[in-house]
């Protein structure tokens, strides 16, 4: 587990830096003058429209890797969702940090940021998506702790329920923020307290599901 584990950690690093090496790319051409909130429009124009387009199957693409690097690293469904979680998490953590070394950006880690664009956009603060990615990190090498002990963690449909209604509220929350980043008063459109009961549920679950007892060898 913990060779997989840190070949998991160098992919996670390495596919991060390509991803804050387009973004560095993007913000150069479209926003020479520098990159901050509210964002600037650039109409409906055929151009604009065929590279937001672009954009977007990049961010797709980008799913699709990490899910079939998960799928090899696993040997189970549990371990590739596992090894999933945690490349996510340090694919996303590790592009601010070299955001940070490239280019000096973020700030301040309450810099909005534009975090995906599928089917809108999602935007906050960069604190937030750090914090979600930190959770799924720790989760998934908790997991991937348990299967390597034969002692694999297991989800109820209750516990499968609650975790849904966690990335849903999760997720509105961050789309909320990103369908208004144009607009001066952007950062009112940001429900942080709804992005925190989101937050604490899939923490609360995740908790209970760690603390069930799970007898060794038992699935």
């Amino acid at each position: 587990m913990l060779k997989k584990l840190c070949i998991v950690i160098v992919f996670g690093v390495a596919f991060a830096y390509i991803e804050s090496a387009v973004v560095v790319y993007l913000r150069t051409i479209f926003y020479p003058e520098g990159f901050s909130f509210p964002l600037k429009t650039f109409g409906q124009t055929a151009l604009w429209k065929q590279l937001l387009l672009t954009e977007i199957g990049r961010e797709a693409a980008t799913v699709v890797v990490i899910a079939t690097a998960a799928a090899l690293f696993g040997r189970n469904c549990q371990e590739k969702s596992a090894y999933f979680l945690a490349i996510f998490a340090i694919w996303d953590i590790f592009y601010y940090v070299w955001l940070k070394v490239l280019i000096n950006w973020p700030a301040s880690i309450m810099d909005w940021d534009i975090l995906f664009l599928i089917p809108v956009a999602w935007a906050s603060p960069v604190l937030y998506p750090v914090l979600v990615s930190a959770d799924l990190f720790a989760f998934g090498v908790i997991v991937l702790y348990f299967n390597s002990l034969a002692r694999p963690i297991k989800l109820t449909v209750t516990d499968w329920v609650a975790l849904v209604a966690a990335a849903v509220t999760v997720t509105v929350s961050f789309c909320m923020g990103g369908i208004h980043i144009t607009q001066p008063d952007y950062q009112s459109y940001f429900y942080w307290p709804l992005f925190a009961a989101g937050y604490i549920l899939a923490v609360a679950v995740l908790v209970k599901c760690l603390l069930r007892p799970r007898p060794k060898g038992w699935i």
